[in-house]
């Protein structure tokens, strides 16, 4: 009887020991998937966040140093195609950033401004104005509808800086603002908040033909190599040497 007693004792602490030893095996697991889940989260909520950054309205970064000629707006050019309310909402918008000179509407309809949206845009204009200044408004009529419309000279510009917008596209004043002195450190470069990636095809062998990346790939790598004129800062010289001096077969190739 002993030994059986023994023997069931010794088998039934083998067994708690088995049981606790996979018990903390178990833990452990758990424990060390909890944090893996814990990190992506965090991860994934940080790049988010700087994602969704002028979505949310949040204060932007101190601004750098001004320059001396800070003291000199920009234009807006913007882009519109039938989106009215969107056009709208975007002048009224605008009008209120500080050192917003004027909007030039990129106009490639078939038909002209109606009295009506004129009438209004005007309105919205002059409300905004302050101490008897007010943002300058101009439509830039085009016959033909065409993408290229947008980089066309413009010859009343009165500012060196361009921010180049689509109607369907609002950032908050400060956000601007911030781009704009920016823009100031290097003026003949292209500040903006759309960025992409491109590389070389590897696949195809040829050095000269390249892959385009959209923002995943931005977000993907942490990189980019280009900013799309949908929501950018740039010298209006570039208009000039788009119209002027550029290969006219790149204007006439359409996506």
């Amino acid at each position: 009887m002993r030994g059986s007693c023994c023997c069931w004792n010794r088998r039934t602490e083998q067994r708690f020991r088995l049981l606790a030893i996979s018990t903390v095996k178990s833990l452990k697991i758990k424990l060390l998937l909890f944090c893996c889940v814990a990190f992506t989260l965090l991860a994934f909520s940080t790049s988010a966040s700087s994602f969704v950054l002028w979505i949310n309205n949040q204060t932007p970064p101190p601004p750098p140093p001004r320059f001396p000629d800070s003291g000199k707006g920009y234009s807006i050019v913007m882009n519109t195609w039938k989106r009215y309310d969107l056009l709208k909402q975007s002048i009224k918008h605008y009008s209120s950033c500080p050192r917003l000179e004027s909007v030039h509407i990129v106009w490639s309809e078939p038909d002209p401004p109606s009295d009506i949206l004129l009438k209004f845009l005007h309105h919205v204009v002059k409300s905004k104005s302050k101490d008897g200044r007010y943002v300058k408004l101009r439509f830039d009529i085009n016959k033909e509808d065409s993408l290229n419309n947008r980089f066309k000279e413009i010859k009343d510009l009165e500012t060196d800086a361009v921010f180049s917008i689509d109607d369907d596209v609002i950032f908050p004043c400060s956000t601007v603002e911030f781009a704009f002195d920016v823009w100031q450190s290097a003026p003949d470069t292209m500040v903006g908040f759309v960025p992409r990636v491109h590389w070389v095809d590897s696949l195809e062998g040829n050095d000269s033909k390249f892959i385009y990346g959209g923002w995943w790939s931005v977000w993907w790598t942490g990189t980019y190599s280009m900013v799309l004129s949908k929501a950018a800062f740039f010298h209006k010289k570039y208009f000039n040497i788009y119209t002027n001096e550029m290969p006219s077969s790149i204007r006439e190739y359409e996506l």
